[in-house]
C-alpha cells in the first residue's frame, strides 16, 4: 500500500512538478488522494487546473510513467522521497508550500541534520570567492550541512568548501537526469558521496528558469539560516532571502565595498536587518 501511495505522489509530480499552485489546490481539494485521478478534466481544471495538466491526470498512461520513473530511481541507486515519508525532512516539512515530492541522489538522512544555506552571485569577485569558501568549510567543520544550488560562482564554491571539512547538499533547478550547469556534473557526484543532491523537478525535466525561485524556497526551508555572499538588487539569492524571513528563519549577510555592485544586495540586506 505504501508503494501505491509513492505511485500517486510521483503521478502527480509529474504533471504538477512546476505548478505548485495548482498542486496544493489539487491536494486540499481531495483529501483522498487517490479521489484526484478518479476526478474529471472539467472538474479538475474547475480548481484551477490548467487544461492540458487537467487531461494529463486523467491519462491511463500516467501511472506507467510514475512506475518507470520510479524504477529508474531504484535502477540508479537513487531515493524518493514524498511528504507522507516518516524520513522526509523536518525543516522542509514546516514551511507553508513544502514539495510533495523530492528525488534524491546521496544520502536521504543528510536533509535531517542541522544546516546553514550559502548562497550568492553567479559570477563573485576574489573576495566573494574567499569569503564563501571559508564560511562553508567552516560551518561544515563545526558539524553544519552547508545548502546551496549547484549554480555557478558562490553556490559551487561553498559546496567544495563544505566538502573539505564535512557535508553539504545541493538543491537542483531540474531533474536528475538533466544536471545544470553541465561542467557540475563531477560536484554533483561527489556532494553524492557523503551529502545528497536533491530536486522536485522529474528526473528529465530541464532547468527551465521559472523552476530557480521555487527551488529557493527548498534551499531556505532545509536550512536554520540563510547566508548571503555578494548580490545585486536583482540577484536571485535575495529571493532566497525574502523566503527565509518567510519561513521564520534567520538571515545573514556579508557586508562589501559600498562602490561595488555585488555588495549592493547584501549590504541592503544589512540595512534591512540581517545580521552580519
Amino acid at each position: 500500500m505504501a508503494e501505491d501511495r509513492r505511485t500517486l505522489w510521483v503521478a502527480l509530480n509529474l504533471v504538477l512538478s512546476d505548478s505548485l499552485r495548482a498542486a496544493q489546490k489539487v491536494v486540499a481539494h481531495f483529501p483522498d488522494l487517490e479521489d484526484v485521478f478518479r476526478a474529471s478534466s472539467k472538474k479538475l481544471a474547475a480548481i484551477g487546473v490548467e487544461k492540458e495538466k487537467a487531461a494529463a491526470l486523467t491519462s491511463p498512461r500516467l501511472f506507467e510513467h510514475a512506475s518507470r520513473t520510479i524504477s529508474w530511481l531504484s535502477n540508479k541507486g537513487y531515493f524518493l522521497l514524498t511528504v507522507e515519508d516518516m524520513d522526509y525532512p523536518p525543516n522542509l516539512k514546516e514551511i507553508f508550500d513544502p514539495p510533495f515530492v523530492l528525488y534524491g541522489a546521496g544520502r536521504p538522512e543528510a536533509l535531517r541534520e542541522p544546516a546553514v544555506a550559502v548562497v550568492g552571485a553567479r559570477r563573485p569577485s576574489p573576495y566573494g570567492r574567499a569569503t564563501a569558501e571559508k564560511l562553508a568549510k567552516d560551518l561544515a567543520a563545526s558539524g553544519l550541512t552547508v545548502v546551496s544550488g549547484l549554480a555557478r560562482g558562490i553556490d559551487s564554491i561553498a559546496h567544495w568548501g563544505a566538502l573539505d571539512s564535512g557535508r553539504t547538499v545541493a538543491v537542483l533547478g531540474s531533474g536528475l537526469d538533466d544536471i545544470y550547469p553541465p561542467e557540475n556534473k563531477g560536484l554533483f557526484r561527489k556532494i553524492a558521496e557523503g551529502g545528497a543532491v536533491i530536486t522536485e523537478f522529474p528526473p528529465e525535466m530541464p532547468p527551465f528558469s521559472f523552476h530557480f525561485p521555487l527551488r529557493n524556497r527548498v534551499i531556505s526551508g532545509l536550512s536554520l539560516a540563510t547566508v548571503v555572499v555578494e548580490a545585486t538588487r536583482q540577484s536571485g539569492s535575495l529571493i532566497t532571502a525574502r523566503l527565509s524571513l518567510e519561513q521564520n528563519r534567520d538571515v545573514m549577510a556579508v557586508p562589501g565595498c559600498p562602490a561595488s555592485d555585488l555588495s549592493r544586495g547584501t549590504n541592503w540586506l544589512i540595512k534591512s536587518g540581517a545580521k552580519l
